[in-house]
């Protein structure tokens, strides 16, 4: 068993939701070697941690904590995005990279896992604040990284701006123009779909789910999908829910929610395009609260989640937002509000409480639908899915056109789905009538698969 740490709290929360599926699966009866790799496997192969100095527009020093944790190679380059926000530490760092490997690896891409980042805060810096920082950030990462070695990406605080700023900046240190950073601009490396890609991918991914319970009966088409989140991952899955006929009755914040009055109608593309105009800016979905055109239709909530404050019915839940952002009570909110399908957009959506409601209610209350979830590692694979792709085009000095990409991402979700489902149905017997446990099923899929490689390595024997 991995050594308690109370001090990465976060970490270990994402150690023991794995560590449990595992247990009980029937994978460690038919091989109980793979024990010795779920410990191996939870040590990072190396930890990098540097101080970040540089100056604000005032000419004053500022100092922040850069981190890289690469935590494990067994499939291909650590993969994984940087993270720039005044929560990032160590513990967060951990959990987020422990699940990129198994994400990756559900992939079916050759990445391995890792994650990094700075407790640096870009919201109310100026463009030429960021552009130091993220030009000291990368004067020491560049030390760590490379394109066949460790290839980072975007997260959150992190955007193509700041992604052009550190590749510049690794360009002239390293004198080198490979592809060692994902979520370029397009003009110059990057991948169309990319910016899409986490929010598309949940959205096809939820198709599967959706069209697998029913039968084939059943679409987005009228569903009431609620999401939390305005960033990136929000915006793009809203926009592709919307697409398909489904109605988007929430959205989010870290300072509130804003919400659809009553129980018709939907945000509309126009009005996503607005919060994505408000967020390029950097400020908050408050201010659309005070413009007749949204107070008259939404009702923003101050200091809320979405979850407990729609009217009327809720058919699907993205939580896409940050991590532990839907709690036991508002897991049970969701089912008492009619939902039936819930798919994580953020890493580690909801918390141990919230995954113990969804999983016990896969079997259907007599004359319910029974509920089905969807972890991050799974569900949120799209992004670093076209990052892959993004290496892949990098590698071969080529750009695939937006209807190429979208092919690949549609069939790794597919995909992805598929492997968990076949997954869960071999290691975990559901009872007749009961949707087996996507959480199960992705978990043992991608650790299963990480494992053999690393003992094929001589890692573990």
């Amino acid at each position: 068993m991995m050594q308690n740490l109370p001090f990465e709290p976060e970490f270990e929360q994402a150690y023991k939701e794995l560590a449990s599926t595992l247990e009980n699966s029937t994978l460690f009866q038919k091989k109980p070697e793979f024990r010795k790799a779920l410990q191996v496997v939870s040590v990072p192969e190396r930890v990098i941690q540097f101080r970040v100095v540089w100056e604000d527009d005032k000419g004053q020093v500022q100092i922040n904590r850069g981190y890289r944790v690469q935590f494990n190679s067994a499939l291909g380059p650590y993969k994984g995005g940087l993270r720039f926000h005044p929560t990032v530490n160590l513990s967060i760092l951990k959990f987020l990279g422990f699940e990129q490997i198994f994400k990756n690896a559900l992939t079916g891409l050759n990445m391995g896992g890792g994650k990094g980042g700075s407790d640096f805060d870009p919201k109310g810096k100026t463009d030429n604040e960021i552009r130091r920082f993220c030009v000291s950030f990368m004067t020491e990462l560049c030390k760590h990284i490379g394109a066949d070695t460790d290839v980072p990406a975007g997260d959150i605080g992190v955007t193509g701006r700041e992604v052009g700023f550190m590749f510049g900046q690794y360009k002239k240190i390293r004198n080198q123009w490979e592809g060692v950073l994902t979520g370029k601009g397009g003009s110059w490396g990057g991948s169309l779909i990319r910016p899409e890609a986490t929010g598309y991918g949940v959205v096809y991914y939820v198709e599967h789910m959706i069209q697998h319970a029913s039968g084939g009966k059943e679409s987005f088409a009228g569903k009431r999908v609620a999401i939390s989140g305005s960033g990136n991952v929000a915006q793009y899955a809203a926009l592709k829910v919307i697409e398909l006929g489904g109605s988007v009755i929430s959205l989010s914040d870290s300072q509130g929610a804003l919400v659809l009055n009553g129980e018709e109608g939907s945000f509309t593309a126009e009005e996503i395009n607005t919060i994505a105009e408000i967020k390029v800016q950097r400020k908050q979905i408050a201010e659309l609260a005070t413009q007749a055109a949204f107070s008259s239709k939404f009702k923003y909530i101050p200091g809320a989640r979405p979850w407990t404050n729609i009217a009327g019915r809720i058919d699907v839940a993205l939580p896409s937002a940050t991590q532990n952002e839907v709690s036991g009570d508002e897991a049970k909110a969701l089912i008492a509000a009619g939902c039936k399908f819930i798919a994580e957009g953020s890493n580690m959506g909801s918390t141990q409480e919230a995954i113990d409601v969804f999983e016990a209610h896969r079997d259907a209350n007599p004359g319910a639908a029974a509920i089905w979830y969807a972890p991050g590692k799974a569900a949120n694979a799209g992004g670093v899915a076209v990052s892959g792709l993004e290496m892949a085009q990098n590698s071969a000095r080529v750009n695939w056109s937006r209807e190429e990409v979208d092919s690949r991402l549609k069939k790794i979700m597919e995909d992805c789905f598929n492997n968990g489902l076949a997954t869960a149905k071999e290691y975990v017997t559901p009872a007749e009538g009961v949707l087996p446990s996507l959480v199960a099923g992705s978990n043992i899929a991608g650790f299963t698969k990480v494992a053999e490689a690393m003992k094929e390595h001589g890692d573990w024997w």
